[in-house]
């Protein structure tokens, strides 16, 4: 690991870098009577996850409090886990539909079998190391057996409980595990509300205007009610609540009542309520999640129904439930990276501004969700709106086929396709989140599984070894390995990279950021038999790992 100063210095500096790193004493903790208490903003910057900005913070302060946000333990190894495979399976599977209406019959989800072993194999093929469900997607119908919904696998023919299915597959093969559950719920839409959407949607029809998504769907379904109860947005008062609110014969209550299993007092409403109680599920019961995918979705907002959610109640829950799980779009998470193409920005910060406390609100407190081009740059974090840094990075997801769910008629990208979103997500300091949805016979198609075969094999072939792993120089290679110890911060603005050819000194390629891990796609092939990299710009001391050189297919490796 090479460590460098800031500004124009090649990254060889280790022993000055490490001093520089080291924790700084006031003199205060060398002789309590040398001088009075250091007040907020002279106090050493210790690294930490998140930060708050003291109104008395300076510039620099604010740049030396942003390279000191180092990832949790649970947001390292989750950035370690560079390819998360993606499961979209549920009731949209056997209707045809990439979002549901709540209103469907459950029978309706009736898969013949589930070979989920097989699902977890391709997964691996494609080098995935964690595995993510959709337990609950939009239309509200979940995968498991759950106590609080009618809408429910318990409800489908042989009651199959796909999440412990997928989640015992998952650990047979060594993968992590995630579960997806959307907070937006169609089947929890309250039934006169409903009934009375679907006829404006109707006179919408009528005069020909056009209908959105939601409402094509609902009106398809006609005057079929929602199957829940009714419980998202219907107004209901804030009240103190037990979870898990134990329901007539409960399994669980002699648990409870012996502290064996957890209890958390919560004020919320109705729909909140129903949300915890079903996270409270999926923890005791299929736990530990490796990741909780919380999606931003609200399908009728612009219809005029909407559910607000006490979040820092999930969050204070969850993170008692298991602290190291990441929750996305939670605090001490990862962030969405702003669009579904897989492809992360040149610029990919994971130490992130906020203006309000992280713990509080959905997507860390950035601004339209997301998706601006800057998200933590110095501009950023110095804006006289922020209010607190956090480690918060990006996860770039992308569906194999057009579609979340399987439809018969869509066909998987290739694998060059799937390779340039390697390099464009985990090459460029995100995680990747690679859907790849069965069919309705509970399978993953075999093209897509043969798409997916040669895509990790190609990952393989190419970033598996170091060309200098081979011997001695000089090397003939097209692709550039950097990263930067990331468990002491990510700090390095811009760099450029140098080979040596013939005793000179070349510059083949240059960037901004680096973080968890850098892919350099160079245009043609270059020989050399040395390289260098020079780091111009960053926010502190820097922790380089050594360069590694890679040969595509592409160019003939």
């Amino acid at each position: 690991m090479a460590l460098c100063r800031t500004r124009r210095t090649l990254c060889v500096l280790a022993l000055t870098a490490a001093a520089a790193l080291a924790p700084v004493q006031s003199s205060l903790a060398r002789s309590p009577s040398a001088a009075p208490a250091a007040g907020p903003c002279d106090r050493p910057v210790h690294p930490a996850s998140e930060m708050s900005v003291a109104p008395c913070d300076t510039p620099a302060r604010i740049i030396e409090k942003a390279a000191h946000v180092v990832p949790t333990p649970g947001q390292l190894a989750w950035q370690q886990r560079e390819v998360t495979a993606f499961t979209h399976f549920g009731m949209n599977t056997f209707t045809d539909r990439e979002w549901g209406s709540g209103t469907e019959d459950e029978r309706r989800f009736a898969p013949s079998r589930m070979d989920v072993d097989q699902w977890m194999r391709a997964y691996k093929a494609a080098g995935a190391e964690q595995v993510m469900l959709t337990a609950k997607h939009h239309d509200g119908f979940v995968l498991y057996p759950s106590r609080y919904t009618p809408h429910s696998v318990a409800a489908s023919p042989g009651r199959p409980d796909v999440v412990g299915a997928y989640v015992r597959a998952a650990r047979r093969a060594g993968l992590k595990v995630g579960i997806y559950l959307s907070p937006s719920d169609g089947a929890e839409l309250p039934h006169a509300w409903h009934a009375q959407w679907v006829e404006k949607i109707r006179r919408k029809q009528q005069e020909g205007e056009p209908l959105s998504l939601p409402e094509r769907v609902a009106l398809e379904d006609g005057d079929r009610a929602p199957r829940g109860l009714g419980r998202f947005g219907n107004g209901s008062k804030v009240t103190e609540r037990a979870i898990p609110t134990l329901v007539p014969g409960d399994d669980r209550a002699a648990a409870v009542r012996s502290g064996r299993l957890p209890t958390f007092h919560v004020r919320a409403d109705d729909y909140d309520a129903y949300y915890l109680n079903q996270v409270y599920e999926l923890f005791t019961r299929y736990g530990p999640l490796d990741e909780l995918w919380l999606d931003g979705a609200n399908p009728w907002a612009d219809s005029g129904i909407t559910q607000t959610y006490d979040v820092a109640e999930w969050f204070r829950m969850i993170h008692r439930l298991s602290p190291d799980t990441v929750v996305f779009a939670g605090p001490q998470g990862a962030r969405w990276v702003g669009n579904e193409n897989g492809t992360a920005r040149e610029t990919e910060w994971s130490v992130t501004p906020s203006a309000e406390d992280p713990w509080t609100v959905m997507a860390g407190g950035l601004p339209n969700d997301s998706t601006d081009a800057d998200i933590g740059s110095r501009a950023k974090l110095l804006a006289p709106t922020t209010r607190f840094l956090q480690w918060y990075p990006a996860e770039a997801d992308v569906s194999l086929r057009p579609g979340w769910f399987h439809h018969p008629g869509e066909r998987p990208k290739t694998p060059t396709q799937l390779m340039d979103r390697y390099e464009k997500s985990v090459g460029r300091n995100a995680s990747l989140l690679l859907n790849v949805p069965p069919a309705k016979d509970g399978r993953i198609a075999a093209e897509d599984v043969a798409a997916l075969t040669a895509f990790g094999s190609a990952v393989r072939a190419t970033y598996g070894t170091d060309l200098r792993a081979s011997g001695p120089g000089p090397w003939t290679f097209d692709r550039i390995g950097l990263a930067e110890d990331i468990r002491y911060g990510q700090r390095v603005e811009r760099f450029t990279v140098e080979a040596r050819t013939g005793g000179t000194w070349t510059a083949i390629a240059g960037g901004t950021t680096i973080g968890h891990r850098r892919i350099l796609a160079l245009p043609r092939p270059v020989t050399a038999d040395a390289v260098r990299v020079t780091v111009r710009e960053s926010r502190g001391p820097v922790r380089l790992a050594p360069v590694t050189l890679h040969r595509s297919r592409a160019a003939g490796g």
